[in-house]
């Protein structure tokens, strides 16, 4: 047969492969999110995410160094605090003495090549359980600002190298950035949820930190699964009031999105590999209905092809492993 062009040429063995591969995972590319818990010597797992643990600080410092060894060097932070804690004001997320800051400090001054994310939201810390202040029910915007605010200071002061506003309350890239510029934070950058849809994949996350809505949804905040256009105004938005990166959360049922915002924008853009996802993925393989560690690496590379630069995943640890 008369068959000029053979892309089966290119697929013919795996050096061939490798070679002409148009995508490719590093390490790097991953954030870790880890969960912190009070106490010591205490690790326990999330029951909804095989494999994940919260730590107490000692154990975590512990954790972070094997990670940094498998050549992560992002992690982001989230608190797993005991109702005692919370309050309608959130309180708790700028105690200088808090288990958060205070973890965030042991572990600059322990390994300071890590780079450390930040949450910046009120859920973890609020009695209601929501990501804004709330009041007859409703989630107030612009006073919500003023607390995520001193949140973001705080968690500067105490050696962050990222903030990332989880919130999503309008006008808060800005109100933040201003405010860390205020307090000489000019160098801490700003990674956005800024397409941060109300997603049925956060379950197992809510789990791991005991923070689910007291009442209601997240809906009026959050995105609606069913747009795709409204992404771009976030991103426009977040981009013009000073963010340094763009989050899309979740990311293998938004891939399009994903793609959407890498074609529309300059910036670095991450994709969150949520909760739920990881979850999927680990009880499947558990029940021998997919090969788990082939399953990870291919919705990995999948979320990287879509575009994004940085992926925030539970899975960082396992592919590093294999990836090195």
């Amino acid at each position: 047969m008369n068959i000029i062009r053979r892309p089966r040429r290119n697929r013919q063995s795996a050096a061939i492969r490798d070679m002409v591969q148009e995508t490719r995972l590093h390490p790097s590319d991953f954030i870790f999110p880890v969960f912190i818990l009070e106490g010591q010597q205490v690790r326990s797992e999330v029951r909804s995410m095989p494999g994940i643990y919260r730590y107490s600080q000692d154990l975590l410092l512990d954790e972070i160094g094997r990670c940094l060894d498998l050549g992560i060097t992002t992690f982001d932070l989230f608190p797993n605090l005991s109702e005692s804690k919370k309050d309608k004001y959130a309180t708790e997320s700028h105690n200088p003495d808090g288990l958060y800051l205070q973890t965030v400090r042991a572990i600059k001054e322990k390994y300071p090549e890590a780079t450390i994310m930040t949450d910046v939201a009120m859920d973890p810390y609020s009695s209601d359980g929501h990501d804004g202040l709330v009041e007859n029910g409703q989630i107030l915007n612009d006073e919500t600002l003023e607390i995520l605010g001193r949140m973001a200071v705080a968690q500067a002061q105490a050696g962050a190298d990222i903030v990332g506003p989880s919130d999503m309350m309008d006008g808060r890239v800005s109100y933040l950035r201003q405010e860390l510029d205020d307090a000489g934070f000019q160098n801490v950058a700003i990674m956005s949820y800024c397409a941060k849809y109300a997603s049925a994949f956060y379950g197992p996350f809510r789990d791991a930190l005991d923070s689910a809505p007291k009442f209601g949804d997240k809906k009026t905040y959050q995105m609606n699964p069913a747009n795709r256009r409204e992404a771009l105004i976030e991103a426009e938005l977040d981009t013009i009031e000073g963010a340094d990166m763009l989050m899309v959360k979740p990311a293998l049922a938004y891939l399009d999105i994903i793609s959407l915002l890498r074609q529309n924008s300059n910036l670095p853009i991450a994709a969150y590999n949520v909760s739920g996802e990881y979850a999927m993925i680990k009880a499947a393989a558990q029940n021998g209905w997919l090969d788990g560690e082939r399953a990870m690496m291919e919705s990995l590379m999948a979320i990287k092809r879509a575009g994004a630069d940085v992926i925030l995943t539970y899975f960082a640890k396992e592919a590093a492993a294999l990836l090195r």
